[in-house]
């Protein structure tokens, strides 16, 4: 047996890992798209994605009580060939490559725009890369416990809102609800797409058992990111008029540059830095995603250099997008698939699980 799937999660490191993987780039554009997208008071629709996302939870934590802690390979392998997995394996571990790719990409070209402009995106994007590499190859255990170091690293941030409360307008909001918004299918999905990332605890039934809480857990973490952003928005929205907000790209990050202190100047760029901490843990739990699903594919190969192939495969898809609209474009076409993965894929492994428990599926090897 592995030694590392001896080490259960806790429920607390489960918590934090789910609130982490959730929480990145998104947070700073998240305003701006949802005053597009909703109009006036568009923050309260975070809350109904929120419970969406719930609802998502509840489909996996569906699945793990039936399948009965039992990873999600040896649930599909019992019933279904192991060749005929092999494609749909291999198409989950390109989009989860992708994902975390451009979740890094997107993350260093912001960071190249508002710092570093006339240096190579590509640099910045090798040591992440390593870094990255470097905690995908100490396992999931070690993973949540860096997770948790780097939790009390970022959340301190969450109180430089408090800044701002003397800017703060209840006026701004408004009484009217979802005015002079343009809504669309896409754009709802990019919003919802900030709240993605909960989906890859599919992958981590291995590493649990009855002390983990697991659904519970998943589901506190995905109710502090909910909460996090509505709060967030909320005092954009009370900052910035709605005619503002639409005009402004990263109307966070522009806000935190209010900030002043007497030793520093452009605080935002700091402050921006403290964001990798969580954006580090979305990419590496994407890419984490990826690993797991090679190791079923290339099982004899070693853990550690498909660890190496998948990073490499990551560093050099991003050479392909070279600005921020590019990434953007393939970041929205990723998400949406990543949506029908995050709730197909429980959906299957649910049919599944009741052919199983009928006991009508012949067991493959």
């Amino acid at each position: 047996m592995n030694t590392e799937t001896k080490e259960k999660l806790s429920p607390f490191h489960t918590t934090i890992l789910v609130h982490m993987i959730q929480t990145g780039v998104m947070a700073l554009i998240l305003p701006q798209l949802l005053a597009e997208t909703f109009g006036t008071n568009g923050w309260v629709t975070v809350l109904g994605f929120g419970l969406i996302a719930t609802v998502n939870i509840l489909l996996i934590g569906a699945v793990y009580k039936l399948g009965k802690g039992r990873s999600i390979f040896q649930i599909l392998q019992q019933s279904i060939p192991k060749f005929m997995l092999v494609p749909v394996y291999l198409a989950l571990a390109i989009v989860w490559i992708m994902l975390g790719c451009m979740a890094g990409k997107e993350y260093i070209l912001i960071f190249q725009m508002y710092a570093f402009p006339t240096t190579d995106p590509m640099e910045f994007k090798f040591i992440m890369d390593l870094l990255v590499f470097w905690l995908l190859t100490k396992g999931l255990y070690n993973i949540t416990k860096a997770s948790t170091v780097f939790f009390w690293l970022f959340v301190w941030m969450f109180f430089l809102l408090f800044f701002f409360y003397t800017d703060f307008s209840w006026s701004r909001l408004t009484p009217f609800l979802f005015k002079g918004g343009h809504f669309t299918y896409l754009e709802s999905l990019d919003i919802y797409s900030s709240l993605l990332g909960y989906e890859v605890v599919l992958l981590m039934f291995a590493y649990t058992n009855q002390k983990t809480k697991f659904v519970k857990s998943v589901l506190i973490g995905n109710g502090m990111t909910t909460l996090t952003y509505s709060y967030l928005s909320i005092v954009t929205f009370g900052i910035y008029s709605l005619e503002q907000l639409k005009n402004k790209a990263f109307p966070v990050l522009e806000m935190l540059a209010y900030i002043r202190f007497p030793f520093m100047e452009r605080m935002e760029n700091l402050l921006y830095g403290f964001v990798l901490f969580t954006v580090l843990f979305s990419i590496l739990m994407y890419e984490w995603c990826a690993l797991e699903v090679l190791k079923q594919i290339f099982p004899k190969l070693k853990a550690n250099f498909l660890a190496f192939i998948v990073m490499l495969t990551c560093f050099l898809i991003a050479y392909i997008p070279e600005t921020l609209n590019e990434v953007g474009d393939w970041l929205s076409t990723l998400s949406m698939i990543e949506c029908g993965i995050a709730f197909g894929l429980p959906i299957l492994l649910l049919i599944v699980l009741m052919f199983q428990n009928m006991g009508r599926s012949p067991a493959h090897e």
